[in-house]
Formats: structure tokens, C-alpha cells, sequence
């Protein structure tokens, strides 16, 4: 058994198969989940675990050189809008709507217990070098 790092045995076999450009939908639990990419569901209960800590946790394993949430997301959510702004200077926007649209082409998709609107981000992965 892993000492760190993810335990999950799904979420750290699917971020081993991720590769240059392939998009992860970190999400609420009250996003809508697309039929097609695979889904890890981490909710356990109403904000368990917490939007903030799949992010961190998912940073640590992941490089990210994008990152797309939605417009709404600064009104309906400024604790969610704070974490996404203070981990991306270069936060892209699009209306809710839109980033539901662009759901459907990620690669994966970890949904989160978090109970709070528009606690969803769009991460585009890096390369490491």
C-alpha cells in the first residue's frame, strides 16, 4: 500500500494515464456528469471531501498549464473563486453553460462532495519538462 500521495486506487490509475493536453473536470457534487469520460466520485457526504482538498491534493500530482471555470463562479461562490484565482493567475472563464459543454471532451472527471455552486474547474494537463 502507497504511505502517500493518492490512495485512491481509481484516481491514481487514472492520473498515470493522463498525458499532454488532457483535460480533468475537478467538480461539485451537483455538476452534471457527461456520459463518456471515466469518472472518479469521491463524494463521501454533503462537502466530504471539500472541493479545496481534491484540488490541493490533485496539484500535487498533476502539471497543469490551463485551467477554465466559470463566470458565475466570482458572484455565487468567492471562497471557491478565491482558491481557483489564488492557484491560477490566469484562470480561464466561460459561462456555466459552456464549461458543462467542454465537460464532455475530459479525459477524467473527479467529483467531490463539495455542497457550495460552481465549485468546478477544467484543468488542462502539462508536461513536467
Amino acid at each position: 500500500m502507497k504511505k502517500a500521495g493518492i490512495l485512491n486506487r481509481h484516481l491514481a490509475g487514472a492520473l498515470a494515464e493522463l498525458g499532454h493536453g488532457d483535460a480533468v473536470l475537478v467538480c461539485d457534487a451537483g455538476m452534471p456528469i457527461p456520459k463518456g469520460p471515466r469518472v472518479v466520485d469521491l463524494a463521501f457526504r454533503a462537502g466530504v471531501p471539500s472541493f479545496a482538498e481534491v484540488l490541493d491534493g490533485l496539484l500535487a500530482e498533476l502539471v497543469v498549464e490551463s485551467a477554465t471555470a466559470a463566470t458565475e463562479l466570482h458572484d455565487a461562490n468567492p471562497p471557491a473563486a478565491d482558491l481557483l484565482d489564488e492557484h491560477f493567475p490566469e484562470l480561464g472563464l466561460v459561462p456555466h453553460e459552456r464549461l458543462k459543454e467542454l465537460s464532455a471532451d475530459a479525459h477524467l472527471i473527479v467529483r467531490t462532495g463539495e455542497a457550495r455552486p460552481y465549485a468546478n474547474v477544467l484543468l488542462r494537463c502539462g508536461v513536467f519538462f
